[in-house]
């Protein structure tokens, strides 16, 4: 696996393909530079060797050429993260891209405009990755958020550098993290599994019950189960199409002797409001009129038992409707367990957008072992998918 530190960037222009898919108010201000802040450590090793970059990336969904979704708009916040004033380029491609990227001296940073200005870019488009790749001598691929996407910025341009092309730090130590936990991990491995729908876990729970030892399911999930298991869930969210599902994964974690963990009790409401009545009650006995919103505390006993016992721990998914205070209780404890548990020396690895989200609003990105910048990426890494921006360094 090629990574950054097998070149030396010295007098080369390295072309940067990075996730700056930031959000912006409607003053066009970034509201969340985590994601430039990620790309910085790979920017400044570059910088440092004397090379100079070229930076990619796309912003939204443009139909076109839309000022709105212009990188002009975060031309001053990359300035402020990266420390450096960095130039920008109107366009991704030709004259006034190959204008501002030849100009490019060692020790400096151009900005090209949105490559989905093009639809050439999401189709994949040869001869417009051929045009990217022309501007700069290396090619670094650091957006683990879109290497789920055989896009030509992502995908398509490594083959226009074979011997040239190499995983930036960012997404080299997304792919490390991730083999953490599926291919070389420590045990006893946990799962903790939360969110909605089984039915948009299934593929992940197949794919890791060879490779974890303990399962905790959690979140909306639950109901599903329990409900299959001839439990009464009230009103709760329930996929009444997936009872059957939930019994057949259950069964197949019995034969490969993993041990599933689900919530005995919850926190249950009569509507689904931070205001509404709230009581703890035992998830078979949900009464008509009540939703479990969070785990209960015999719940988190359980949980917290597993988890201080896990040397490897995945984290996928909230216990609770987390955005409303009155069940956030259970991702909080949840996430208190895992960064002790990590402080004790597990590995832990936080993915997937909202328990990104939750580690995030309650102060606990420090205390994990990683924290995953891509949804959908690492989902799908999480699915057994070989992900084709990944694929294409690789090859």
């Amino acid at each position: 696996m090629k990574t950054l530190n097998d070149f030396n960037f010295a007098s080369k222009k390295a072309l940067v393909r990075v996730d700056f898919n930031v959000p912006l108010d409607e003053n066009f201000i970034v509201t969340d530079t985590n994601r430039i802040e990620a790309a910085k450590p790979t920017i400044d090793k570059i910088l440092a060797d004397g090379g100079s970059v070229i930076l990619m990336s796309h912003l939204g969904r443009p139909k076109g050429n839309q000022d709105k979704y212009s990188l002009k708009h975060i031309v001053k916040t990359t300035s402020e993260v990266l420390g450096i004033p960095v130039k920008f380029a109107a366009d991704c491609i030709g004259e006034v891209a190959e204008k501002a990227a030849a100009n490019l001296k060692p020790g400096e940073v151009l900005l090209l405009e949105n490559l989905r200005f093009y639809q050439e870019e999401e189709a994949g488009d040869v001869d417009f990755a051929k045009k990217l790749a022309s501007l700069g001598d290396i090619y670094v691929n650091d957006a683990f958020g879109t290497a789920h996407r055989a896009h030509a910025s992502t995908t398509i341009i490594a083959q226009f550098f074979p011997t040239r092309k190499c995983f930036g730090l960012l997404l080299a130590k997304e792919i490390e993290s991730l083999n953490r936990v599926l291919k070389n991990s420590v045990k006893p491995v946990t799962a903790v599994l939360g969110g909605s729908k089984v039915s948009s876990k299934i593929t992940v729970i197949e794919n890791i019950l060879d490779k974890v030892d303990h399962m905790i399911i959690g979140g909306g999930m639950t109901f599903t189960f329990i409900k299959a298991l001839g439990g009464k869930v009230g009103n709760s969210i329930c996929e009444d199409d997936k009872l059957q599902l939930a019994l057949d994964i259950l069964h197949m974690a019995k034969e490969k002797n993993v041990h599933i963990h689900i919530p005995v009790d919850v926190v249950a409401a009569n509507a689904f409001s931070n205001d509404a009545e709230t009581q703890i009650c035992d998830v078979r006995q949900i009464p008509d009129g009540w939703q479990g919103l969070d785990a209960g505390p015999k719940s988190l006993e359980n949980f917290k038992e597993v988890i201080m016992n896990s040397k490897t721990i995945l984290w996928n998914g909230p216990l609770g409707v987390f955005e409303m205070e009155s069940f956030a209780n259970g991702t909080i404890e949840l996430g208190n367990y895992i960064a002790e548990a990590t402080k004790n020396g597990a590995f832990s690895l936080v993915g997937g957008g909202d328990s990104v989200a939750a580690v995030k609003q309650f102060g606990l990105e420090p205390k994990m072992s990683y924290v995953s910048t891509g949804g959908g990426a690492m989902l799908e890494m999480l699915e057994g998918r070989v992900l084709p921006g990944i694929a294409a360094i690789l090859d």
